[in-house]
């Protein structure tokens, strides 16, 4: 989940505890608290997601991630055109 969604979900979700809260006919404070209480409880839901993505995860060698570097930079090099070749004014 990208942030930009996951802000504007946290947005609604808000939204929605606050409207109920205020049509519950609670204080302004409890509509707050319960406001930082669902901010809170989001939030910690989005770390434990973020986290449990990055765990599953297979780790990639580095050397596997450095020759699809390698790859990528020799495809952009020219026909004939040779890495680190010298060039002479002779």
């Amino acid at each position: 989940m990208s942030l930009p969604k996951f802000i504007v979900g946290m947005m609604f979700a808000l939204a929605i505890v606050i409207g109920w809260s205020i049509v519950d006919g609670a204080s302004a404070g409890t509509v707050a608290m319960r406001a930082v209480i669902c901010a809170a409880i989001i939030q910690a839901g989005y770390f434990l997601l973020v986290y449990v993505m990055i765990a599953r995860s297979t780790p990639t060698p580095a050397s596997m991630v450095r020759d699809a570097d390698r790859g990528a930079i020799l495809n952009k090099v020219a026909e004939g055109e040779k890495l680190g070749a010298r060039r002479s004014l002779h």
